[in-house]
């Protein structure tokens, strides 16, 4: 039992820092550079930790982007305010999600920075339906070798979509409950009581009001882990 809990509690956070520093703060927003080593490095880390979740960079940026843009209107691609429940929600996501992954007509929206990291030959590896079955058999493996008790094994549902969980907890509560430091348009709130489980994304509410700002955090008590990992990389040299 105590295996399998350690083994959900690290693909929870390094998932968890993949989209948050990767995808999030490096492909959608810009907020640091990297040179092509780590760039490379990174991208097939968070092919690695997320697994058969694994959120395209270009779908992810062009979705986060046009959230800031439509923030809680209709055409905001994941907002809880124009959604049934959480469910509903990440279907709506997904839909979207996949068609911007799959889309080759250039239809990017003109507001959209295009600044994600390509490798289109590695993304469509790495989208292949044979790619997720292998990491569904992977994790069902690690299971059946610990084997735990017979009611662990339905946390293996969070395991095949860890991402997509990810980002629909941070997209429902940081639009939903929480504290505001900005009047905006939106609704977006800071829900501080959870955001240890979530690395600073969220502080939605601080975020949108500085959508470049590279830490999350705005008052003395809130606190961004996402950047603080960031200041060690950049002590580091890895980013700049």
């Amino acid at each position: 039992m105590k295996t399998i809990f350690i083994l959900l509690i690290c693909h929870w956070y390094l998932s968890l820092f993949c989209q948050t520093f990767y995808l999030h703060r490096y492909s959608a927003h810009a907020m640091f550079k990297m040179n092509y080593f780590w760039d490379r490095f990174f991208f097939v880390l968070t092919f690695l930790c997320q697994g058969s979740s694994f959120l395209s960079p270009k779908a992810y940026s062009i979705l986060h982007q046009s959230h800031h843009h439509y923030s809680d209107t209709e055409k905001d691609p994941h907002s809880p305010h124009h959604s049934k429940n959480a469910m509903d929600m990440m279907v709506k996501t997904w839909k979207m999600f996949q068609y911007w992954r799959e889309d080759e007509n250039d239809g990017v929206p003109s507001f959209v920075n295009r600044c994600w990291p390509k490798w289109p030959f590695f993304e469509f590896l790495a989208g292949q339906w044979a790619m997720n079955i292998f990491w569904g058999a992977l994790y069902l493996g690690i299971y059946l070798w610990v084997s735990p008790p017979w009611f662990m094994y339905f946390f293996l549902p969070l395991h095949f979509i860890m991402g997509p969980i990810q980002g629909a907890i941070v997209n429902w509560f940081g639009h939903k409950v929480g504290h505001r430091n900005f009047d905006l348009p939106d609704k977006s709130t800071n829900t501080l009581w959870i955001d240890f489980f979530l690395m600073g994304e969220l502080y939605q509410n601080n975020h949108h009001r500085h959508a470049k700002n590279p830490n999350f955090a705005s008052k003395w008590f809130e606190l961004d882990l996402g950047y603080c990992v960031m200041r060690v990389f950049y002590a580091l040299r890895i980013i700049t």
